[in-house]
């Protein structure tokens, strides 16, 4: 595969995570002009933000948590020449899932649908770990 066909979920995760950011931001700054939130009230890292912003703040932190795996992943399957179609397509199943989990967080938050599209997230990137640990054992 081409290393833009290999890159793009990759670039297509980093953007999710850098919206989520942006609208954090925008979220927290919104929360202490309204008074909705003091400073005092998170100047020490506690957790005082009003919900919305909880879980818009949630949601940016969970792109640190499977998707770290997914990038070493994309990394080692580049460097190893391991990076063909059935591995594009699962990371873009893998992108995909966690543009749904992000979704459902920040809008209904309905925690099975969530659970359901973090564990299509959990199982494709599972998958693509051992498929790649297969073939550089196995010298596939």
């Amino acid at each position: 595969m081409s290393l833009p066909s290999v890159l793009l979920p990759v670039f297509v995760q980093v953007a999710l995570t850098f919206a989520l950011l942006i609208w954090m931001a925008s979220a927290r700054t919104g929360a202490l002009r309204t008074k909705q939130t003091k400073m005092s009230d998170i100047a020490l890292g506690e957790g005082n933000w009003p919900a919305p912003v909880t879980v818009v703040g949630n949601s940016y932190n969970n792109q640190f948590q499977l998707p770290v795996l997914f990038y070493v992943l994309v990394i080692l399957a580049w460097i190893t020449r391991k990076a063909d179609l059935l591995f594009v397509v699962m990371s873009w199943i893998f992108v995909i899932s966690r543009i749904a989990h992000a979704w459902i967080h920040t809008s209904t938050n309905y925690v099975p649908n969530r659970f359901y599209a973090f564990a299509v997230g959990v199982f494709v990137l599972v998958l693509m770990w051992v498929i790649f640990a297969v073939r550089i054992l196995l010298a596939f």
